[in-house]
């Protein structure tokens, strides 16, 4: 952006984060941990169909894309139709996977018939109850929205309706326009999940943790964030309204753009086609991320 002041906001974006008392390197900073610390969030937990213990995280999570299960939000599924809770797109759901990876179905079999963890006196395993969070009450609650959702719709690992990661996202932008923060806005940017292929073909496997491996080692060497590309995918993704409350239309773009383009990616791990796709898929991502912080500098600027 401050490269490219021209098509940006920058100077509006500069001019709120100066007047929060930040530089714009330690604002960005901030705002990267944000995006980061989404994937770390400790606020969803499943529960055993037979112990009923619930956990954060399987066993065999570490190294995989599915370190924790906060990260079965972070999806937006545009190989169906609406939900179950009324979204146009839906979230990680087992049982809707167009192409089924060696982790979903490793995550299936670990999980099945476990239920997700709603609060004292809610479902429970064979041998007991647990409760660790309230993961209905509180995260499917704020990631709901204005949709619905019933304790029942989560009994079952292989049947769950996660919700989206745009609606993730909304919920964040509402705060973030309640009260600006970096932070907030950071958890925002996480929605550039969207420009990831595997997650707007809602799989958890076939290459995914691969491909985003790949693209933290050859952004640099293989230009994958190039100035003209960048330029380019802003063409494609309208800007935010300066008074827009709803982030999700943009999303919805984004993850339109990714569903169609970025297919190779689940089955191919040829670097020429990974060069290709990244160098579609990785602008894309960011233009996203600059669409979002243009409004955020109207926000800001207030």
């Amino acid at each position: 952006m401050r490269a490219n002041p021209d098509v940006t906001n920058y100077q509006k974006l500069l001019n709120g984060v100066t007047k929060a008392g930040f530089s714009i390197d330690q604002f960005a900073q901030v705002i990267a941990q944000g995006a980061h610390d989404v994937d770390y969030f400790a606020d969803t937990y499943i529960c055993g169909a037979i112990t009923g213990d619930c956990v954060g995280a399987p066993a065999w999570g570490l190294g995989t894309s599915i370190g924790r299960y906060t990260s079965f939000w972070h999806f937006q599924d545009h190989s169906h139709g609406a939900d179950v809770h009324g979204n146009p797109f839906g979230g990680y759901n087992y049982s809707r996977i167009a192409i089924k990876g060696d982790i979903d179905e490793l995550a299936a079999a670990w999980l099945w018939n476990d239920h997700l963890d709603d609060g004292s006196g809610g479902m429970e395993g064979v041998f007991g109850e647990d409760s660790r969070y309230n993961t209905y009450g509180i995260t499917e609650k704020n990631y709901r929205l204005s949709g619905l959702s019933t304790p029942s719709m989560y009994s079952d690992f292989q049947k769950f309706p996660f919700q989206p990661i745009s609606n993730l996202g909304q919920y964040w932008f509402k705060q973030f326009l309640a009260q600006p923060t970096a932070q907030t806005l950071g958890f925002v940017l996480h929605t550039t999940d969207v420009a990831v292929p595997h997650h707007t073909w809602n799989t958890l496997g076939n290459n995914h943790s691969g491909w985003e491996t790949w693209v933290q080692a050859y952004y640099d060497s293989e230009q994958l964030g190039a100035f003209y590309l960048v330029r380019n995918a802003l063409t494609k993704l309208p800007p935010l309204g300066k008074d827009a409350t709803d982030v999700r239309p943009l999303l919805y773009k984004a993850g339109d753009f990714s569903y169609g383009a970025g297919v190779l990616a689940l089955s191919s791990t040829d670097h020429g086609v990974r060069v290709l796709v990244g160098r579609s898929m990785v602008p894309h991502a960011i233009a996203l991320a600059v669409r979002i912080l243009d409004r955020a500098a109207e926000r800001m600027a207030k």
